[in-house]
């Protein structure tokens, strides 16, 4: 049949050629040795493409997605070196490659998920949120204004009715983010591990924000001896327990709207209008006053039990604290601090 189709290819000419050719253009080929090639070579001609390989995508999908981008010329090439390999695993996500690219250099590129094409931020512990937001912005090149206008109502992301904001609720921590996100989006990402790790915990949702508030009080009042977060927790409890008042100079500074410090002054700290002031209004602040860690959040269920009533750092550079039980003993405390303090110019620089 092909010896008939080539004869009549090569005696016929005109219309008849072409009918031939557009009939049996295949078998011509084969026949022939023409066929046309089905893949390019090199590593692309610099034109970017952006390639999703989503959850669930098989070697067909991927094959078919590169083909109908122009990153390869035939959804054969690719598919066929994934046939001949079955150890080949794609990842998940988004990657940047080229337009007419080898199938090889494309499958090299998806292999590795160090390729994958990601936003990474870093939210630290201890952050308010409205400075989260601002890394959630800057990180992931989403406008302030939009992370601003998904926060108005935090009850959207599950969050209970009475916390009065997004605060505590983020986990702070850090992500990568794939491209495409919208505002909302990422803010879920971070409520959802917050949520999973209380989770992980046995909080109950009904517990979610009495413990969150609690360890983001933790976190701000901590210095950076871990073994003291759980102590701090108990003193709180202990206040709480004994029907004092808190009287955290964190929390009234929160409320004042001064984040970067917890010193406070007189007025402030009678002003009961603040609803964050433990020292004018009794229990727990209204929420949250940062970011809690895991360590705050652990010292927030399980704290480190003990008698105290007070605690003071002695030593704001190193963040040495002292733990008391009355009154007396916590003056006493505080007079090392204000020595420590008039020590030098450089530690009166921290207690300013």
């Amino acid at each position: 049949m092909l010896l008939g189709v080539l004869a009549l290819l090569l005696g016929l000419a005109g219309g008849a050629a072409a009918y031939v050719w557009a009939n049996y253009e295949s078998q011509v080929r084969e026949l022939l040795g023409w066929e046309l090639p089905n893949d390019y070579e090199g590593d692309g001609n610099g034109t970017e493409v952006t390639i999703v390989v989503r959850p669930g995508d098989i070697g067909e999908d991927v094959a078919r997605t590169l083909q109908q981008a122009g990153v390869t010329m035939s959804f054969t090439a690719f598919y066929e070196l994934l046939l001949a390999d079955e150890s080949i695993v794609l990842f998940p996500g988004t990657y940047l490659l080229q337009e007419q690219m080898s199938a090889r250099a494309a499958l090299d590129v998806l292999r590795d998920p160090a390729n994958r094409v990601t936003a990474s931020v870093t939210i630290p512990e201890g952050t308010t949120i409205i400075d989260a937001l601002g890394l959630l912005a800057l990180g992931t090149e989403i406008p302030f204004e939009e992370f601003e206008a998904a926060a108005v109502d935090p009850t959207v992301f599950g969050i209970p009715a009475e916390a009065p904001s997004l605060e505590g609720y983020l986990f702070p921590a850090t992500y990568e983010f794939e491209p495409g996100l919208t505002a909302p989006q990422v803010i879920q990402v971070l409520v959802d591990e917050m949520f999973a790790r209380l989770d992980a915990r046995g909080v109950a949702p009904e517990d979610r924000h009495r413990i969150l508030t609690m360890a983001g009080l933790v976190q701000r009042e901590a210095g950076p001896n871990t073994d003291d977060f759980g102590k701090i927790a108990q003193v709180f409890y202990n206040r709480l327990e004994g029907g004092w008042r808190l009287e955290s100079d964190a929390t009234v500074a929160y409320g004042t709207g001064n984040f970067s410090t917890v010193w406070t002054t007189d007025a402030e700290r009678a002003d009961a209008s603040n609803p964050y002031n433990t020292y004018a209004n009794d229990g727990l602040p209204i929420g949250p006053i940062g970011l809690p860690g895991e360590v705050a959040i652990d010292a927030a269920i399980s704290p480190t039990p003990g008698p105290w009533f007070f605690f003071v750092p002695i030593n704001l550079q190193t963040g040495e604290t002292v733990f008391s039980e009355t009154v007396d003993q916590h003056e006493a405390a505080v007079e090392v601090l204000r020595q420590w303090c008039r020590a030098s110019e450089e530690n009166a620089a921290y207690c300013e």
